[in-house]
């Protein structure tokens, strides 16, 4: 499957007036617009009916990740303001450790007004249960063109999860062009958000309440959760005219038994957002290495950006979820983490998916692909729907509820 190689990311264009990006979110989560896309017909509903359109014997898989306040500011003594924005963990590695960490820890960061702070140590002076607190950051090294920042703090009880939530601000997407406000602690994470770790919310689900939630499972649809922490590489557009050429980035993943087991019990899995998607797909990959290969739970787990298209998928969903559930038995594990830079564009074959929940996504954006890849050129006709027809797009926009065709 070489089609990606073809494509150009100027297919992928539409006109979006800023008027259009939802600057703020809808008062009630559930009172969100929902496109449905089914058999080439589209239906216009507000997002509390999503329950009278899922399949029975289906499975909603959530991303459970929870947006961390990843922008950290300083100030040199020269009165020069520093951003730090938190990618991901450097050392230690996992994202729980790293936010559980006393004293010190390293990220991979991105740095505001970077030419402002070449080197040398930036402090802050913190008053925390009635004792100063000196929280310090300082450049040790660089990871792929971004630096690896050391942070330190003389309060041994205090973790850097404790210290981010108290002095740090919650990052919402730059195209929102302003800053971040008290409402969006709660708006912009979903209402079942739990594991700390993203620099960006799962935007699909933030229409979710619990009495949707309450409404699915007494209609039968059973629900799942998986974690990916978003990286700020969401929001990057292919910048490159062929889609071959983009770099796609990297996220972290955690694969339960307990997820395994669930998809295994339903008929249909339909994902709540692109993150859920990536996580679903890579999954099926990965048991696709783990029968060739044998991996074992010290190997790196990772699907690299164009591995599906050179990869030959013969497995069904079935098979590749019992590979998983033969790895947990034989690894006696029941967890395990992984990371893909997995790249879905049209072309590609869902292996996992049968549905997709989703916002509206940005022109040239890896996203707006995936969407291609799952209804084809139909993309057009609904985004174009939307347009004329008043929903909201991005991150606090409006949803859809996309079929392939067929299905």
């Amino acid at each position: 499957m070489q089609n990606y190689r073809h494509f150009k990311i100027s297919d992928f264009d539409y006109e979006l007036p800023d008027e259009r990006i939802a600057k703020y979110p809808v008062f009630r989560r559930d009172q969100s617009k929902l496109l449905v896309y089914n058999n080439s017909s589209i239906i216009d509903d507000a997002f509390e009916q999503l329950p009278a359109f899922i399949p029975s014997s289906s499975v909603l898989v959530f991303n459970n990740t929870k947006v961390i306040p990843a922008r950290l500011h300083f100030t040199k003594p020269t009165g020069a303001l520093i951003e730090i924005f938190c990618l991901e963990p450097h050392l230690p590695k996992p994202y729980d450790l790293s936010l559980q960490s006393t004293k010190t820890c390293q990220w991979i960061c991105l740095v505001g007004n970077a030419k402002r702070w070449k080197s040398g140590v930036l402090t802050r002076n913190l008053e925390y249960q009635n004792q100063k607190i000196e929280f310090s950051a300082e450049k040790v090294g660089e990871w792929h063109d971004k630096p690896i920042i050391e942070f330190s703090w003389n309060h041994p009880q205090l973790t850097f999860s404790s210290l981010i939530e108290w002095i740090g601000e919650l990052p919402i997407p730059p195209y929102l062009n302003r800053n971040t406000e008290p409402d969006d602690l709660d708006r912009y994470q979903t209402v079942y958000s739990k594991i700390q770790g993203s620099v960006a919310a799962p935007t699909a689900g933030l229409h979710f309440t619990p009495d949707i939630l309450e409404h699915l499972r007494q209609s039968g649809i059973a629900k799942t959760e998986l974690t990916l922490h978003v990286g700020a590489g969401t929001f990057k557009p292919v910048q490159t005219e062929s889609i071959a050429e983009h770099d796609m980035h990297s996220e972290h993943f955690v694969v339960t038994r307990r997820l395994i087991e669930d998809l295994s019990k339903h008929k249909f899995c339909i994902p709540v957002g692109t993150t859920s998607v990536r996580t679903l797909e890579s999954i099926y990959w990965l048991a696709v290495q783990i029968l060739d290969n044998k991996l074992d739970a010290q190997s790196k787990l990772a699907v690299l950006q164009w591995e599906p298209y050179q990869t030959e998928g013969q497995l069904s969903r079935e098979a590749a979820l019992q590979i998983w559930l033969n790895f947990f038995e034989s690894q006696h594990i029941t967890e395990i983490a992984a990371e893909t830079a997995i790249m879905i564009v049209p072309g590609y074959h869902f292996k996992m998916i049968d549905a997709l929940i989703t916002n509206f996504h940005q022109p040239h954006s890896t996203l707006l692909l995936l969407v291609s890849a799952l209804v084809g050129d139909k993309w057009k006709t609904i985004y174009q729907h939307a347009l004329t027809h008043n929903y909201r797009f991005l991150s606090y926009g409006d949803s859809s509820l996309l079929f392939p065709e067929g299905k």
